[in-house]
């Protein structure tokens, strides 16, 4: 016998891994150039010349036992310390050494959190849209996962319907912003009304509440703040990853702060180190966590995607299509042109245009577009959104 969920989340892929493979299937019938790929959140821009300045200074300067043997089952101390003080640099925060997890990623430190946390009949609450692999994260470690409808046309957090939500039994609540897949930020206003109505319910259900904050986008924000949670609510855990930020998604790193601030913060740094142990996340990559150490608080030139941002935004507006103004991450979420948005993306491949429908995001209607690409390749696909948008008559 094998464990049935594991064998159906291995053959059912993703559906932004599925169009991706597809994609790669079509660039080897017909070229890459011809092909409009908007599948996936891969960061186009190169990584800052210091990261690479930094792994051959490395390499040249340091014996392989530093570069790639064992960390610190939670990361090399220098690197953390350095993260820490990076924050504290930018947040007026005053974390050290010891708050840090360093990580696979932020999809490995949702996953580790989410296990440190999760006991029988917890459940974790999300604002929809979000991204797919939350309900696999939550539902693996043993917790029911439920998602809450935003406001229709903004997706800013419905309160109404986030209180009627809440009840004895949330655990936290994963929180995205710059959200995946609407590029939405929540303002400082939302966030002091969130952490104000989770104290409240956490006084009533006798156990704090959890915000879970999912921060690979926090540096691709477009001329708006993006409050920093945890100097607003303080049972909040930070995931981050420098996948987006410094344009490492292959490299996987990333790391789980846990405030001082945080009910019983020693125990959950505990509990996140034994689940770390337990899923077999102990020493993230050794090589990059040096990297981070020395590059921490840079970011690639991100000035591409905003460029980016406006040409896809006025272009398809201007076709017909709607969408909500992204003011951060690379995604653009556009309303498909019928109802069932799977038919729409369907149609789009005539086109050579590869679109992600928005029904495992929680919005159904809806498709994402990943403009994290050549602002050449957007110019180029902007006949093929137009003739299809004619198609359905706008």
């Amino acid at each position: 016998m094998i464990s049935e969920t594991m064998c159906r989340l291995g053959k059912h892929k993703s559906v932004i891994r599925e169009i991706f493979e597809y994609s790669k299937e079509r660039a080897a019938k017909i070229g890459a150039e011809n092909v409009f790929d908007f599948s996936l959140g891969n960061p186009n821009v190169p990584a800052p010349d210091s990261v690479k300045d930094t792994i051959r200074k490395l390499l040249d300067e340091k014996d392989d036992l530093y570069l790639h043997g064992y960390t610190s089952a939670q990361g090399d101390a220098d690197t953390r310390q350095a993260v820490a003080e990076d924050l504290n640099r930018r947040y007026g925060t005053h974390f050290h050494a010891d708050n840090f997890y360093m990580t696979c990623g932020a999809a490995a430190s949702l996953k580790i959190c989410l296990t440190a946390l999760t006991v029988p009949g917890d459940e974790f609450l999300t604002f929809a849209p979000y991204f797919p692999e939350y309900q696999v994260f939550v539902e693996t470690a043993g917790a029911s996962f439920r998602p809450v409808q935003t406001e229709e046309g903004t997706f800013q957090i419905d309160f109404e319907k986030l209180e009627a939500a809440l009840t004895e039994h949330t655990k936290g609540i994963l929180v995205n912003s710059p959200n995946n897949p609407s590029g939405v930020i929540f303002p400082e206003a939302a966030v002091q009304k969130l952490a104000e109505l989770l104290r409240e319910k956490s006084e009533a259900y006798g156990h704090p509440i959890y915000l879970i904050a999912d921060e690979p986008y926090r540096e691709l924000a477009y001329g708006k703040d993006v409050p920093y949670l945890t100097k607003y609510y303080d049972n909040t855990l930070v995931c981050y990853s420098y996948s987006k930020s410094l344009s490492l998604p292959g490299e996987r790193i990333g790391y789980i702060l846990v405030p001082d601030e945080l009910e019983d913060c020693q125990d959950m740094y505990a509990a996140v180190c034994g689940a770390g142990r337990a899923l077999g996340y102990v020493c993230a990559p050794s090589l990059f966590q040096h990297v981070i150490a020395a590059c921490a608080g840079q970011v690639s030139d991100l000035g591409v995607y905003r460029e980016n941002r406006e040409l896809l935004y006025g272009s398809l507006t201007e076709y017909g299509y709607e969408c909500v103004y992204p003011d951060g991450a690379f995604y653009l979420f556009v309303k498909a042109l019928e109802e069932d948005a799977n038919a729409f993306c369907e149609r789009a491949k005539k086109y050579e245009l590869l679109l992600v429908p928005g029904d495992d995001f929680g919005a159904p209607g809806y498709v994402r577009i990943a403009y994290c690409v050549t602002t050449h390749q957007i110019r180029r696909s902007l006949p093929a959104f137009r003739a299809l948008a004619e198609e359905y008559g706008k």
